[in-house]
């Protein structure tokens, strides 16, 4: 499976400044080829990703993680799929010179319908409390809102992310603002995000 990439779409024109250092760049259809063969990765994704389920303290009781999970170390291990490997090589050839260091790692998440669901986060596990990093979050599936909120308060952001959309967060945008995906009562199906992060980054 080959599939296309906009290179139309490698300038910064659509980045969004979010003040203090943070921002994010949105790039519709980053990943080109429509349902088509680009569905053909979702897929692939379905079936070949070991995906597992998590639980995670909360307060006094342990709960279902409502999405189902897939980390994988792309130094040490092979990829999970040769498309993951091969857009892991491109968005390092658009982004590390500016982020100072490859991305290393590809996160999966699968939200099976509009029930799964992230809570409110950054991924600043494994850095500093001043360092500035990047995540690079493809999206493959079914139409779901990415909603960014700056930490210090203020106004919030909802992006719809649709099939082979790409959001960049980057600077300071990880320690600055939180992100979320937060469920939907609207009929949905489910949705493959694939969260490209540097080393020591969740």
């Amino acid at each position: 499976m080959d599939l296309a990439i906009q290179d139309a779409l490698f300038g910064h024109d659509e980045r969004r400044e979010l003040g203090d250092g943070a921002w994010v760049d949105v790039r519709a259809g980053w990943l080109s080829g429509g349902h088509g063969r680009s569905g053909d990765l979702f897929d692939d994704l379905m079936t070949a990703i070991p995906w597992r389920s998590e639980r995670r303290q909360m307060y006094d009781r342990v709960l279902d993680v409502p999405r189902l999970v897939s980390f994988h170390d792309l130094i040490s291990e092979p990829a999970p799929h040769p498309e993951i490997a091969r857009l892991r090589v491109r968005l390092n050839d658009i982004y590390a010179g500016e982020l100072g260091e490859p991305f290393t790692s590809a996160g999966l998440c699968l939200y099976r319908d509009g029930n799964d669901s992230v809570a409110w986060h950054g991924d600043t596990v494994g850095r500093s409390s001043t360092e500035d990093t990047m995540v690079a979050i493809l999206s493959l599936g079914a139409t779901r809102v990415l909603a960014l909120r700056p930490r210090s308060g203020g106004r919030s952001l909802r992006l719809p992310q649709s099939h082979g959309d790409l959001i960049v967060m980057g600077g300071s945008c990880q320690r600055t603002w939180e992100h979320a995906v937060p469920k939907t009562t609207k009929p949905t199906g489910p949705r493959i995000s694939i969260q490209f992060r540097p080393r020591d980054v969740r």
